[in-house]
């Protein structure tokens, strides 16, 4: 009897192993930073990028058009974009941070969502928030909308 049940115990364990190794070899790969598993083709930017999780257009374009600001985070598969506080040389007393998040993985012009947040700084030397004008968020989107559209264009015309 005890040779019976072993037998049977090797089999399950057997068999809970296999289902381990293939479950641990279908998270196997690590990840490089424009998607897939490493040594995988990644795909040029396009309308449905596969390689990252939202528009490659509208991700390569808000890059581009904020590169200008040091960049603080960048999640290609959430698609969002933080930059870090940027200080005009010219106006040292104020400072601006973005924060761009991409909704969409097809090239629309509401697939694109910005956050502009301004500081001053105080007599104290404080940086305390202030408004931004609402103008700011949408001419950034509109920058970026345009710099994607011309992407988009020049990997159509080759």
């Amino acid at each position: 009897m005890p040779f019976v049940r072993g037998h049977r115990m090797r089999g399950v364990m057997i068999v809970a192993a296999a289902v381990g190794v293939v479950g641990l070899s279908a998270c196997g790969g690590i990840p490089n930073p424009l998607g897939g598993a490493k040594g995988a083709k990644t795909r040029v930017a396009g309308d449905n990028a596969a390689a990252i999780g939202v528009n490659g257009y509208l991700w390569r374009a808000t890059l581009d058009t904020l590169s200008f600001m040091p960049l603080q985070s960048a999640d290609p598969y959430g698609g969002v974009i933080v930059t870090d506080w940027y200080t005009n040389p010219e106006k040292p007393d104020e400072r601006f941070k973005c924060t761009v998040y991409i909704l969409d993985s097809r090239l629309r012009a509401d697939g694109l969502n910005v956050a502009v947040f301004k500081q001053l700084r105080d007599a104290g030397g404080n940086w305390v928030d202030q408004p931004t004008a609402g103008q700011t968020e949408t001419d950034i989107e509109n920058s970026i909308l345009t710099r994607a559209r011309q992407l988009r264009l020049s990997n159509i015309r080759g």
